[in-house]
């Protein structure tokens, strides 16, 4: 099925590896709100969180389709990325604009799990995904910036070392453009927890281990800026694309899961002494389901070509995320329709994966802001907002 011939070691590698975290795994995991340290501590030992870092700083050096196919394996395996996607993600603005110093110094701990880098805060209470009007700063002071602000929706944050920020240099009034005089800062959050920054968990729908961060004229050395001060912006919509991407693709494994559980459950289960399967009540929606991820993966492949030519496909990463998410929601209505009351069974896991798709339709960018975009800047529609 598909286009599952692409990097097919790692995938059976990856499979292999979920084998040892079954659904009664993960039942534990959402029933204490705990992080799955030890998935991803054997994702991190096999090297696959490393797998987007060059060799020479002790990752494996793989394109972002060897990204994606670990992704979407750990979906499609019933299990959860959500722990750890954050690393990979977050490469693209680190390897792109990040300094040889900053490399050298964080990406070789990161490879061998010394250092954990998934966090990622950029989203706010107040500015929502209107990320330009962002309030959050980082002021200079010497060979210092002093970060005061909130951010919100910061997953992992409690279970990494660094984080990457995105923090107002200038006053938005003092730009020509609303998305100058942004900064991207890469900080070590090792000695600074509990003091000038805070660490707030949010309990959610979903075990997601998310949470809000408080910033109280907390001082971090300037060597945390990445790039240039005021550019931060366009380096994070870079990272935004392979992140729209990696997401697709987690999507497309959900939706594999949700279609097979449903297919076989389908055939397995018997009312009025047929199979619900011959229905095609039964039938359509999961056939349709299966035709939107089909799609879905033809234009993650297109979108992952293009980037891994360093492109910057914009287009295609949105289209990607929009209709993988789409295909996720779609297979898991089918499958929790298919199943009847145990759909909603803990046992059978479908309730679990199923809030646990509804999350992509707002996350990390809701299928409203992509269509958006696509009016805008692929239709040249008149800007909405």
């Amino acid at each position: 099925m598909s286009y599952e011939l692409d990097h097919p070691e790692i995938r059976e590698g990856v499979a292999k590896l979920c084998s040892n975290f079954p659904g009664e795994y993960w039942r534990k995991c959402d029933r204490e709100q705990a992080y799955p340290i030890n998935f991803v501590n054997e994702l991190t030992q096999a090297g696959y969180l490393a797998a987007l870092i060059p060799e020479e700083y002790g990752g494996l050096g793989l394109p972002l389709s060897a990204g994606s196919a670990i992704l979407e394996e750990i979906h499609r395996a019933g299990c959860n990325a959500g722990a750890c996607h954050a690393q990979m993600y977050t490469m693209g603005t680190v390897l792109r604009h990040g300094s040889e110093v900053q490399k050298a110094k964080y990406l070789p701990s990161i490879a061998d799990g010394s250092l954990r880098l998934q966090a990622f805060g950029v989203t706010e209470p107040t500015s929502g995904t209107d990320t330009t009007a962002l309030r959050t700063t980082a002021r200079k002071e010497g060979s210092d910036y002093i970060v005061n602000g909130q951010k919100i929706w910061t997953s992992r944050a409690e279970h990494s070392d660094l984080l990457l920020l995105l923090a107002r240099t200038t006053p938005r009034d003092q730009d020509e453009k609303k998305t100058d005089g942004l900064s991207v800062f890469l900080i070590d959050m090792r000695n600074l927890s509990n003091k000038s920054l805070a660490i707030r968990p949010i309990r959610t729908m979903m075990n997601h281990a998310t949470t809000e961060l408080f910033f109280d004229d907390m001082k971090i050395p300037a060597s945390s800026l990445i790039g240039e001060e005021g550019k931060g912006f366009r380096y994070i919509l870079s990272g935004m694309n392979a992140e729209r991407l990696l997401i697709s693709a987690e999507c497309i494994g959900d939706a594999k899961w949700f279609i097979n559980k449903a297919s076989q459950y389908a055939g397995d289960r018997t009312v009025f002494n047929r199979p619900i399967g011959q229905n095609q009540g039964i039938q359509f929606p999961i056939a349709r389901a299966y035709s939107q991820m089909r799609a879905a993966e033809l234009m993650l492949r297109e979108g992952v070509k293009l980037y891994e030519a360093g492109g910057n496909p914009g287009e295609e990463a949105n289209l990607a995320k929009l209709l993988g998410a789409d295909a996720s929601w779609a297979a898991a209505e089918a499958c929790l329709q298919t199943h009847g009351g145990f759909g909603f069974a803990e046992e059978y896991d479908i309730e679990r994966k199923f809030r646990e798709a509804r999350l992509y339709q707002v996350a990390p960018i809701s299928t409203n802001m992509i269509l958006s975009y696509i009016a805008e800047h692929v239709l040249g529609m008149p800007r909405s907002y």
